[in-house]
């Protein structure tokens, strides 16, 4: 298996050095660059296609929140996860409607990070209740609430109840008895129904919609 790679984002260089350290405690993660600030971050994540960036959010040059947007845009396999503290709450909205797959509070443990990093991967939604409630709100003033419930097919009906339930795409491949590729295919259809970009909106708006 080759190990997860990962690059890391940040301005202060301790905070670098202090994820670096916990995650080289574990041997399937590899750190393969570190950057600075946004700008740096994106165009490392072009140049190194990381499986996963560790990206804080206020940053000189470039803030995480438009380096989310870009990498997103460009690397769209690359798993993004917001570094933050308690008082970054517009910023993780914007980053999570962006594409990050949800956030951590650079305080957590070494236990904490690594287990963010595999749901992730594994599609999974790193999400605490108090930002959750936000970012809805914050949908619900951009989606027509008007906004007919799109012709699903009983196959992408059954993907819907396994996502909205926070399964894995390897998860709810082995519950419906597909490949994960074709659980992939069914979720690309199912984001352009809805007209989403990524897991985190799609499994916000369907649960708003009554999912």
């Amino acid at each position: 298996m080759n190990p997860i790679r990962v690059l890391l984002a940040d301005d202060q260089t301790i905070v670098r050095a202090g994820l670096r350290a916990l995650l080289e405690l574990n041997t399937d993660i590899r750190v393969v660059g570190e950057a600075g600030n946004g700008s740096e971050a994106y165009e490392l994540a072009k140049q190194l296609q990381p499986d996963v960036v560790l990206m804080d959010i206020r940053m000189p040059v470039m803030d995480g929140v438009e380096a989310t947007r870009l990498i997103k845009r460009d690397c769209p396999g690359t798993v993004i996860i917001v570094l933050t503290t308690f008082d970054d709450d517009d910023y993780i909205i914007k980053a999570m409607t962006y594409g990050a797959s949800g956030y951590l509070l650079k305080d957590m443990g070494s236990e904490k990070l690594i287990s963010a990093i595999y749901d992730g991967l594994s599609g999974n939604i790193i999400l605490p209740g108090r930002v959750a409630k936000k970012i809805t709100s914050h949908l619900a003033r951009q989606l027509d609430p008007q906004t007919d419930v799109p012709d699903f097919t009983a196959r992408e009906l059954d993907i819907i109840r396994l996502l909205v339930q926070g399964r894995s795409n390897r998860e709810i491949a082995a519950e419906l008895y597909l490949s994960v590729g074709t659980v992939k295919n069914y979720l690309t259809q199912i984001y352009m129904k809805i007209n989403v970009k990524d897991r985190a909106n799609a499994v916000l708006y369907l649960k708003k919609i009554g999912f």
